[in-house]
């Protein structure tokens, strides 16, 4: 499945887990608020058991595919794990994931998000324009 528009990822989102995929976000905006492509790829590991209901790899790895058209390259590598473990980006977001199963603050809805999910995805087109 290859997602093209931001209206089916919000379906997707709402559909999947969408509690944690907040909470993950909101750790992210926190403490690395000028990186939405980070912010969003916390965000959109929640749709991971909504499209393939294999292990956490398969899940991954599906998911990556799916947002990879609308949302990038960059986001597809955290997402998908093909990125270096040693990438700082890559440990931010596991570190962030992991918190967020823990924390108990409110992070918002989702509807809160659909700008930067557009803002992301205009910029993914507007470069795969130039390409």
């Amino acid at each position: 499945m290859e997602l093209r528009s931001v209206e089916e990822l919000m379906d997707l989102l709402y559909a999947g887990r969408h509690q944690h995929a907040l909470r993950t976000a909101a750790l992210l905006r926190r403490s690395r608020p000028a990186d939405k492509e980070l912010q969003v790829a916390g965000l959109v590991q929640g749709i991971g058991p909504v499209l393939c209901r294999g292990d956490e790899a398969t899940r991954a790895c599906s998911m990556a595919e799916a947002v990879r058209p609308l949302l990038g390259e960059r986001v597809f590598r955290l997402v998908s794990g093909d990125a270096t473990p040693a990438d700082d980006d890559v440990l931010r977001l596991r570190q962030a994931d992991q918190e967020s199963r823990t924390a108990g603050f409110d992070a918002g809805v989702l509807e809160d998000w659909r700008t930067v999910l557009e803002l992301v995805a205009a910029r993914n087109s507007r470069l795969g324009a130039v390409d």
